[in-house]
């Protein structure tokens, strides 16, 4: 298991849009992903969720949204709490706003919400992820992660944690204390049986100056050689080129790139000769718990047996 490289390749902001929507159908579809993750409170939840129970899907998780970034496409909570809400009466708009503001009640409430409308709809939820990272504490230091890691563990539920970070991942090794959040949420993570993958695989959201469509592809094949032993997870934004996206989402090109890269054989290829294993978060489920929490819950059942 050790000397394994296994990637998980996760859509994000499924239910945001109806051109999410279509390209992450089709990527499942076609077993290009992993899995994806439903923004529950979104526009486009409904067609997402009811696409996913007619399948009996088995690979989709929770994306827990807690706020609402575009102008252009707003959503409320589904609990309503004024706390949750920036003027306009829908979901703030930045992690910060949503940091600062949020009462800490109203968010645990906001995410059992989410979580029993989604469980409703009869498929099974894999995992559980969040939007923008609003409860990882990023913006000002407040995070939410011992709230929803204790929520994950009553659900049953893995969590888009990560133990170590990647030194060639500039953009989570750049952020300041890193490391040490980490490792503190990690533990947690371990006391509580939450399952979690090793590593985080991270890109711009936009597209960065000079960047083009080959030269992202050439750098995500090379991630795929380059992927450290264990259990790796990265995320995609797909969504279909069309002019109510081009309207409404900004970096819309860089999702069409996301979306394009996926269904590119030469970019299948790569996975399969890096000796690359594509799973989902049911192998999260199996190996991404720590190897103490794994000792003393093979002890207790031992116990319980006698």
């Amino acid at each position: 298991m050790s000397k394994q490289r296994i990637l998980i390749i996760n859509c994000d902001d499924f239910g945001q849009s109806a051109a999410t929507n279509q390209a992450i159908m089709h990527l499942l579809e076609e077993g290009k992903v992993s899995s994806a993750t439903i923004m529950v409170p979104a526009p486009g939840f409904e067609e997402a969720a009811a696409w996913c129970r007619r399948r009996n899907q088995p690979n989709i998780g929770l994306h827990l949204t807690l706020t609402s970034e575009f102008e252009a496409i707003r959503w409320r909570s589904l609990t309503g709490h004024p706390s949750l809400h920036g003027e306009d009466g829908t979901m703030h708009r930045t992690c910060e706003a949503f940091e600062r503001r949020a009462d800490a009640g109203a968010v645990m409430r906001e995410l059992e919400a989410q979580y029993r409308l989604l469980a409703g709809y009869g498929f099974p939820v894999s995992h559980a992820d969040n939007h923008m990272g609003s409860l990882y504490g990023v913006a000002t230091g407040r995070s939410f992660i011992p709230q929803v890691l204790w929520k994950c563990a009553r659900w049953g539920l893995p969590f888009r944690l990560f133990r170590k970070i990647d030194p060639s991942d500039t953009l989570l090794a750049g952020i300041p204390g890193a490391e040490g959040a980490v490792a503190k949420a990690s533990a947690l993570a371990g006391v509580l049986g939450v399952a979690i993958p090793d590593y985080l695989l991270s890109h711009t959201f936009g597209i960065e100056e000079g960047e083009t469509y080959e030269s992202f592809k050439q750098m995500m094949i090379t991630k795929m050689y380059n992927l450290p032993e264990g259990i790796s997870e990265t995320y995609i934004h797909p969504g279909v080129e069309n002019p109510v996206m081009q309207r409404s989402i900004p970096h819309w090109a860089k999702r069409v790139w996301e979306y394009r890269l996926l269904l590119e054989d030469d970019f299948t290829y790569a996975i399969q000769d890096a000796g690359v294993t594509l799973a989902n978060y049911g192998h999260v489920a199996k190996y991404g718990r720590s190897s103490r929490w794994q000792s003393a819950s093979s002890l207790m059942r031992g116990l319980l047996k006698k």
